[in-house]
């Protein structure tokens, strides 16, 4: 199986990403060997599902087992409900009062943590005749969205008495969840809220991906499983010994579009940070830090080319990128590929200090996908 994903900018370009769908349904295995029976799942597509394509990945990943999607914004779950998925979609992030209307009328649920939102609801309902779906976010220490520690119960109570709303659910985010003394400060704040509220019939969730695979909460139905779906690992305890086996899905590819030598002592692209020792064999690579490969990594990563690792020189400009082919049998035409189950993504974020999930998200859509099996 090989599909193309289309997108509104030009992909007449030799260079891609390729995203392997056997990957991700090996991922969805190893990840539900860490979720007890019984318990749902909510996958995590926002950022167009990281980086790798929410539209592409949707259907599989909800044909393996998940029972709905989560989403940061109103928008990505409009695309997901344009392409025809039609499983309950979940909005993570802050949805502004005024758009509630349309989260509605879209069939999405929101996330709620304030007396605003509760009045937009009520608002949407007279409008549309449509009970608002909606999973309260509660903020046990992430202080990032959600209602206070102090507040919460009162604030649950309130909605479970409105008419005009239709609860669903109750969660939270771990801050770190590699750490089991923080995990633990944020679980006892959430189940001393939970138990003094009537629950039956919510879906409550706390555990991420790292906490998915880490711990076993009380108080919980529900996991929401976002970076392992992409054979991506998150920042674990120390202690978990049994960590899950996962195979990156992404790949990044370009054909060399042009092929030179670079005499001793030359500069190689803006400012010279790379000269020549000797005469040297560069090959040019249709990719660039607008297409998501930051240029702080300029002589820092390598690609491979005919089985052999070949540095890239030179600062990486907006659309392209050097490497010293040197010695390598190489002709115009052949692929240099940056990322793969080899060479991961890990390895870039290592050298910035940042993390995979970023990486990720960056590889901009005017590289096309290329979905493969």
């Amino acid at each position: 199986m090989k599909n193309v994903r289309q997108t509104n900018v030009n992909t007449h370009r030799d260079a891609w990403v390729e995203i392997n769908m056997a990957n991700l349904e090996h991922n969805i295995s190893e990840i539900k060997k860490y979720v007890p029976c019984g318990v749902k799942l909510l996958g995590v597509v926002k950022a167009d599902a990281y980086g790798h394509g929410a539209v592409m990945l949707a259907p599989t990943i909800l044909a393996h087992g998940f029972d709905m999607l989560g989403v940061a914004s109103i928008d990505e779950g409009v695309d997901l409900r344009n392409a025809k998925i039609t499983c309950d979609i979940l909005v993570l992030g802050a949805v502004p009062v005024w758009a509630v209307e349309s989260a509605v009328k879209e069939n999405l649920s929101i996330s709620i943590f304030s007396k605003g939102h509760i009045e937009a609801c009520r608002k949407a309902f007279e409008r549309t005749g449509i009970r608002p779906k909606v999973h309260i976010k509660l903020d046990t220490g992430m202080n990032r969205i959600g209602v206070e520690q102090e507040d919460a119960v009162d604030f649950i109570k309130e909605v479970q008495s409105l008419d005009f709303i239709d609860l669903q659910g109750i969660f939270t985010h771990l801050a770190m969840a590699e750490s089991i003394e923080e995990t633990k400060k944020q679980v006892d704040k959430w189940s001393n809220i939970i138990s003094q509220i009537h629950t039956e019939g919510l879906l409550l969730h706390v555990q991420n991906t790292a906490g998915t695979m880490s711990y076993d909460l009380p108080d919980t139905n529900m996991r929401r499983v976002g970076i392992a779906l992409y054979g991506l690992a998150p920042d674990y305890p120390p202690c978990i010994k049994n960590k899950p086996d996962l195979k990156p899905l992404i790949s990044l590819k370009g054909r060399i579009v042009n092929i030179h030598t670079a005499k001793d002592g030359e500069g190689v692209s803006y400012s010279y940070t790379y000269r020549a020792h000797g005469d040297r064999v560069i090959a040019t690579l249709p990719v660039g830090y607008a297409d998501g490969v930051p240029r702080a990594l300029s002589n820092k990563i390598y690609g491979v080319l005919n089985g052999k690792k070949v540095p890239q020189v030179g600062n990486i400009t907006m659309d392209q990128m050097m490497f010293d082919i040197t010695g390598v049998e190489a002709g115009l035409g052949d692929i240099i590929t940056l990322l793969d189950e080899e060479n991961s993504i890990d390895e870039w974020a290592k050298m910035l200090g940042t993390i995979n999930y970023e990486l990720t998200c960056r590889l901009k859509v005017r590289l096309p996908r290329v979905y493969t099996r």
